[in-house]
């Protein structure tokens, strides 16, 4: 047990960090369902929801510094002061991703949206949706089967996007004779694919947060 875990005890129950885990969560989301209904959506609306997205990833990024600020200026954290940079900077990495796809899918002009486009966003909104669940049960710690239960459950949500993702790009160079839309879809694909990664990422930090004080 460190330092930081036995003082625990002694001290009032964090209302600086979780809150903003929480909200970096929550916005993930909001970001992750705004994706999914944009790739969902027609053409002709379809800049509107990358719009949100960009501002929702700016959000999450001014949240993820304001935990480092908070980080500089507490002594006494709810766990282990690099955990917490960890977490958050994985919750931040997701967001950028999605983002990125988004992006990806404005500037090369991705006209034509695919079913496994729309498969992998709407895999990450679920693992997103289970980071928050996690986050929740991390803040107490009462129920660790659950926590572990719903890390499980975004794993295989990410071993799910990998699949998606080779027979995504499998189909592309089998039946897609223009350079350019080969290039433009692995692209978007890929981003899509590594917002999974670094879902699986939050797990694998909420997991170890949840060793180290079990």
């Amino acid at each position: 047990m460190t330092l930081n875990s036995i003082f625990q005890y002694f001290v009032p129950k964090d209302k600086k960090f979780f809150p903003l885990f929480e909200e970096a969560a929550k916005n993930l989301i909001v970001l992750a369902e705004t994706l999914h209904e944009g790739v969902n959506a027609p053409k002709t609306e379809r800049e509107n929801f990358f719009n949100k997205v960009e501002e929702l990833e700016a959000k999450i990024e001014e949240i993820t510094h304001k935990t480092h600020l908070e980080l500089s200026r507490n002594f006494i954290t709810p766990f282990d002061r690099e955990d917490i940079h960890a977490l958050v900077k994985s919750l931040d990495n997701v967001a950028d991703f999605m983002h990125g796809a988004a992006s990806k899918m404005r500037l090369y002009q991705v006209d034509k949206i695919t079913k496994s486009i729309r498969k992998l966003t709407e895999i990450n909104l679920e693992a997103c949706q289970l980071i928050l669940v996690g986050i929740t049960e991390l803040k107490d710690m009462k129920n660790p089967k659950t926590l572990k239960d719903t890390c499980k459950r975004i794993n295989k949500l990410e071993s799910k996007a990998d699949s998606v993702f080779d027979k995504a790009v499998a189909d592309i160079f089998e039946n897609e004779t223009d350079a350019k839309n080969i290039i433009k879809y692995k692209e978007v694909l890929s981003a899509l694919e590594s917002a999974s990664d670094k879902c699986k990422s939050v797990s694998n930090v909420m997991e170890q947060i949840l060793v180290k004080h079990s």
